[in-house]
């Protein structure tokens, strides 16, 4: 009586690992497909200059759209800094690479070099976007030849 029920009971813990497993596994697919980027642009964008030096970003794009805008340490003023990033950051936040890459963002009235130095760095930041639809649509066109 005493085995059957250490055997039944191994076999619980078993199956109950087993499916355990196949929600991990189904949980990490899933996280696979929501793909999250952070672009620096301070490299990528170290010669654009705004009124008192460079602005570096750190741009958080998340299944092809941008999520937040994080403005670096830098050398701006901190009243004009402030003035442009609330002008120019909302304008990309919520858009899709492909609608940002095509914006002609407004600048800030009297932060208009710090203003146009985050529009560049935005802009060149997202030049390095990794695009995933392009190759989910290469896949698909290679299973449609076989």
């Amino acid at each position: 009586m005493k085995k059957t029920i250490i055997i039944a009971v191994i076999m619980l813990l078993v199956a109950g690992t087993a499916s355990m497993d196949a929600r991990t596994k189904k949980g990490t697919k899933k996280a696979k497909a929501g793909t999250t980027q952070v672009i620096y642009t301070g490299d990528i964008a170290s010669k654009v200059i705004g009124y008192n030096g460079t602005t570096p970003l750190n741009i958080t794009v998340k299944n092809g759209v941008i999520e937040n805008i994080e403005v670096l340490e830098n050398q701006e003023s901190p009243s004009y800094l402030k003035r442009a990033t609330a002008k120019v950051l909302p304008q990309y936040i919520g858009k899709t690479v492909a609608e940002a890459k095509k914006l002609k963002a407004d600048v800030a009235t009297g932060a208009t070099y710090t203003s146009e130095a985050l529009i560049k760095n935005i802009q060149m930041g997202l030049e390095k976007v990794k695009s995933t639809t392009a190759k989910k649509s290469a896949t698909k066109k290679n299973k449609r030849r076989r």
